[in-house]
């Protein structure tokens, strides 16, 4: 059986106000020729289909044309929700894509009501795939639980709950299944890609490798960004995101994953990188120095940091030698000393997170823990 594994799409993703439709239509456009090429027989989408909770008719019609195009032929597609994904609009398209073919999953499903899906693949052999969708530290560890303990004691109450939930998925694993488990969440030793939303990163939402079963053929995640395998009781692997989400990722390889497998043999792995959508560099320099390196960054979305004094008028002269600049900064070294309490009255220009860390700080209370609970209530409420 052949598998495509993708994940993190974003689509509908606004890089420094910049729409990138056209180039999500190209990535998705590669990742059905590459399901089409390889003649794969299952696409696991695992999460992190849209950017936001309220995706535009644009982006969600995208999204739909390519999983309907990837389901081409009778492919198995699997569609679970993410942690930037409305789970409850998943489960509105699940009754329909269900006609056509395509599973999705957008909030926990106890096995026998879809969260274990059991099917024969186009290959030939039976499949049992435990699908756990992002699930909120809320969600899984109760208010009264919470208040009570040590933040530790919380992320034990978080990783061995996800524990019990997949157990329950897989416990129909056989020796003569191919047996998957496809979710997206944060496990400890992952390195992340640069673009995850922190508040559903941290150290409250890990869970441990152990929690996959040793029957397990192959995992399927989603969440980081970053390709790449995690070491645990059987193969393991975040596919990434297909193109760079955000400046953080510049250095990442987009693409998805190309998995074999057949009953009782652990799956084989090979990387499918996908280069249709535009790189994303920082570059750093001088007017002049910026002006030499500018030939080879004409299809290159740039965040660029000019080595000058500030002045009036420079960042509308670095995007006339670089078009496509889309953040342009000053310099640490060059810019002018400013007071931190001033910084903390400067409300407006600034993130709730950087104001409440100010506030930590000002008030001699800064403390990492209250910090990460602070991004998490807010990411909880605004998301």
């Amino acid at each position: 059986m052949k598998i495509l594994h993708t994940a993190d799409w974003h689509v509908g993703k606004v890089l420094k106000g910049r729409h990138r439709m056209d180039e999500h239509r190209a990535v998705l456009g590669d990742l059905v020729r590459l399901a089409r090429g390889e003649d794969v027989d299952a696409v696991l989408v695992a999460g992190d289909l849209f950017d936001t909770s309220a995706p535009t008719p644009e982006a969600q019609a995208l999204v739909l044309n390519a999983l309907m195009a990837l389901h081409e032929g009778g492919r198995d597609v699997v569609v679970l929700a993410g942690n930037h994904d409305n789970p409850h609009l998943l489960e509105v398209y699940r009754p329909v894509l269900g006609k056509l073919g395509i599973h999705v999953v957008g909030a926990f499903r106890r096995p026998e009501q879809g969260g274990t899906l059991a099917f024969t693949a186009r290959s030939g052999e039976p499949v049992r795939l435990a699908v756990l969708p992002f699930l909120s530290h809320r969600y899984v560890v109760r208010a009264a639980e919470v208040l009570a303990g040590t933040p530790a004691e919380h992320n034990r109450d978080y990783a061995a709950r996800i524990a019990e939930l997949v157990g329950a998925l897989t416990d129909g694993f056989s020796a003569d299944t191919v047996n998957l488990v496809t979710t997206h969440g944060t496990l400890p030793s992952g390195r992340f890609g640069g673009g995850e939303r922190r508040a559903q990163s941290i150290f409250s939402y890990y869970f441990e490798p152990t929690a996959f079963p040793p029957a397990t053929q192959y995992a399927a995640l989603g969440h980081l960004h970053r390709r790449q395998q995690i070491p645990g009781p059987c193969p393991i692997w975040y596919s990434g995101s297909p193109l760079a989400v955000d400046f953080g990722e510049e250095d990442n390889t987009p693409g998805a994953l190309l998995v074999t497998v057949e009953p009782g043999r652990p799956a084989q792995v090979r990387e499918a990188p996908i280069a249709s959508a535009r790189a994303l560099a920082t570059r750093t320099g001088t007017l002049e120095e910026l002006a030499a390196m500018a030939p080879g960054l004409a299809e290159t979305w740039l965040r660029v940091v000019v080595t000058e004094p500030p002045r009036p008028g420079l960042a509308e002269t670095v995007r006339e030698i670089l078009p496509t600049a889309l953040e342009v900064t000053v310099h640490e070294r060059f810019r002018p000393v400013r007071d931190a309490r001033r910084t903390a009255a400067d409300g407006p220009a600034r993130s709730p997170r950087d104001l409440f860390r100010d506030y930590l700080a000002a008030s001699g209370r800064h403390d990492d823990r209250v910090a990460a609970l602070f991004d998490r209530l807010h990411e909880e409420v605004t998301g």
